[in-house]
């Protein structure tokens, strides 16, 4: 067992760590105040091979693990967690053409995303299903050559900005989620119709849209995976990408310790630094052991990916204790902040609203309890030990 990055690993974290303070940091306030979307951003973390790190090279990835995927995401998340979301739901589109796609869909689709020449959105959510995620309305109708597609989705992450977009719909409405296929979509698909970025409490710079699908033609070559079982499929791809998630919330995490240490550090009261009281120096303990757990969680279930073993309980525990350190570790930077932590003159405000959404997207914390448990209670069972 050896908790050490690799020297590759170690270099790759100081180049993404350079990159975002010197690229991200500058404009991340002003991003999050405009709306404005991170296009440079996006475009150089393409050039650096970023947004396919886990691809193969012959797909034009970079042909990396999850390991070397979490810490990009971390660190990117630590200064901009915007960008860090967009890269999130880039490599779910991504990785659903990787894991599911055949061989020339890949050629097509995923060679030009694992470049960073096109971005990616991933469709599942709808409006009215939440963590329902099975209770789809979206319908995909066989025509000659292939389906059409009706429906809506919500709450999709790059919605308005993708090139390519994977969507969730109903080939069998009568089998409720064991009915569900997925689609290769061109992001300007005739009655492919995207809204207008929704307006957050944070990741205000990224995109997040509805798409309105009328009567979108998908040819049959476009069909991914299996039909009638592209909801098992997303939830697969789903495993993966909350080891993303975990990243980006103990990246946030780390961003309210950090900031929080620095501010200890040079802030008076009663004629004494912040971080000479027992009570600060607690606080960020505290957050300085819970960001480390959640590093650790996420790597472990990032480990097992690579390794090709199972990894969902794991990856679910990585989620949670992730979005949840993060939630608190926020709270606390706010209080170490006093005032100032309430204003927008210091980014632990903003690192509060976006840590909020890390108990929710991919998954709340309810829902990722619920798998925990069944994963345990199913080894349980079968009277073996799942530890």
């Amino acid at each position: 067992m050896d908790f050490a990055l690799t020297e590759e690993q170690a270099a790759l974290r100081q180049a993404v760590r350079d990159f975002a303070l010197k690229e991200l940091n500058p404009g991340a306030a002003g991003r999050d105040a405009s709306g404005e979307f991170p296009w440079q951003a996006v475009t150089a973390l393409g050039e650096m091979g970023l947004m396919g790190i886990v691809f193969p090279r012959e797909y034009g990835g970079r042909g990396g693990s999850f390991i070397d995927y979490a810490i990009v995401v971390e660190e990117l998340a630590r200064v901009d967690a915007s960008v860090a979301i967009t890269l999130l739901a880039h490599t779910l589109c991504a990785n659903h053409i990787y894991s599911f796609g055949s061989g020339e869909q890949k050629r097509k689709y995923l060679t030009p995303l694992a470049k960073g020449e096109k971005l990616g959105a991933w469709a599942l959510t709808e409006s009215g299903g939440g963590s329902d995620a099975g209770a789809m309305r979206s319908e995909a109708s066989p025509v000659e050559d292939g389906w059409l597609l009706n429906g809506s989705k919500f709450f999709i992450t790059n919605g308005s900005r993708a090139d390519i977009c994977v969507i969730m719909a109903s080939t069998d409405t009568s089998l409720g989620s064991k009915g569900v296929s997925a689609f290769a979509v061109d992001g300007d698909a005739p009655g492919l119709q995207k809204g207008k970025n929704l307006d957050k409490l944070g990741f205000r710079s990224s995109d997040t849209t509805g798409l309105m699908l009328k009567d979108v033609r998908a040819p049959a070559e476009n069909l991914l995976g299996e039909i009638n079982k592209g909801f098992a499929e997303a939830m697969e791809v789903l495993n993966g990408g909350r080891i993303g998630l975990a990243a980006m919330a103990a990246g946030i995490g780390r961003g309210c310790l950090e900031e929080s240490i620095a501010y200890a550090g040079k802030r008076e009261a009663f004629g004494h630094p912040l971080g000479d009281f027992q009570a600060i120096q607690w606080m960020l303990a505290d957050m300085a052991t819970e960001i480390d757990a959640a590093r650790l969680l996420t790597y472990r279930a990032a480990q097992l990916k690579d390794a090709g073993r199972q990894f969902g309980k794991e990856s679910s525990m990585a989620k949670l204790f992730a979005a949840e350190a993060a939630m608190r570790a926020a709270l606390k930077a706010v209080q170490i902040h006093g005032g100032y932590g309430y204003t927008r003159a210091f980014p632990v405000e903003r690192y509060l609203r976006e840590a909020k959404l890390c108990e929710i997207g991919e998954g709340t914390s309810e829902v990722q309890r619920m798998i925990i448990a069944r994963e345990l209670l199913k080894g349980g069972s079968k009277g073996g030990s799942r530890f």
